[in-house]
């Protein structure tokens, strides 16, 4: 049976969908088995051609319902749904039906404050630090806010996902040949975190293409928190 991942949170804009591709390609890089959901209406699906997932469209309740069955009859599979932004009735439903939720934010302290509800509103739910400042002097000022304003949640914040232009390239509708070496690693950093949560192992691999099932929906072809202070730069 699959396991099913759900990226949501009730803000726009702290990354969800390029969070829900990211960690797919990662997941393909340590040699899983992965579908990324689309559940968004005001975005297009993507091709999964090139990439190390493959895609779905599920931007229907039904087609949802299809899709998620399918992935659950699968063994060894694991579907990321990109639950897209304030949407609160989905992010419920969603909740609901995932074995762990992902709450992007960014450094802004709206963001902060939002994904504080957020992790009150889902208690099995982690949040996920996004586009996160590289500057050594802005890295320091972020985390010092998110010590202060989120330290009751320190257990439940992941290692920060670190601003790359890169990602974006995995939001084309075709991706490149070859992406960038630091945007496979950020991948695949982010896939191993989530793997530990689930206490899954994983593995590299040298393979360019996982067997594709058939599915319905469009799917084929110690102040600071103690994740963030474990992966603080020196500086």
């Amino acid at each position: 049976m699959a396991e099913i991942i759900c990226v949501i949170g009730n803000k726009g804009g702290t990354g969800k969908t390029t969070l829900s591709h990211m960690l797919s390609q990662g997941l393909g890089l340590l040699g899983h088995r992965a579908a990324c959901v689309l559940t968004d209406t005001s975005r297009e699906p993507l091709s999964p051609a090139g990439r190390r997932y493959i895609t779905a469209d599920a931007r229907t309740r039904e087609a949802l319902t299809k899709v998620v069955e399918k992935l659950r009859s699968l063994d060894g599979w694991l579907g990321v749904i990109d639950g897209g932004g304030n949407r609160t009735e989905m992010d419920r439903k969603l909740y609901a039906m995932s074995d762990i939720v992902l709450l992007p934010f960014r450094e802004s302290h709206e963001d902060i404050r939002t994904v504080v509800r957020d992790l009150e509103m889902f208690p099995r739910a982690y949040a996920v630090p996004t586009q996160w400042p590289t500057n050594a002097w802005q890295r320091e000022a972020v985390d010092r806010s998110v010590a202060q304003l989120m330290g009751a949640y320190r257990h439940r914040i992941l290692n920060p996902v670190l601003a790359l232009s890169g990602t974006k390239l995995l939001l084309q509708k075709q991706i490149p040949e070859h992406l960038p070496t630091a945007v496979a690693n950020a991948c695949r950093a982010l896939a191993r975190q989530v793997l530990e949560l689930m206490d899954m192992e994983h593995a590299e691999t040298a393979a360019d293409d996982v067997d594709e099932p058939q599915l319905s929906g469009r799917l084929s072809a110690a102040d600071m928190p103690m994740r963030l202070q474990a992966n603080r730069r020196p500086h």
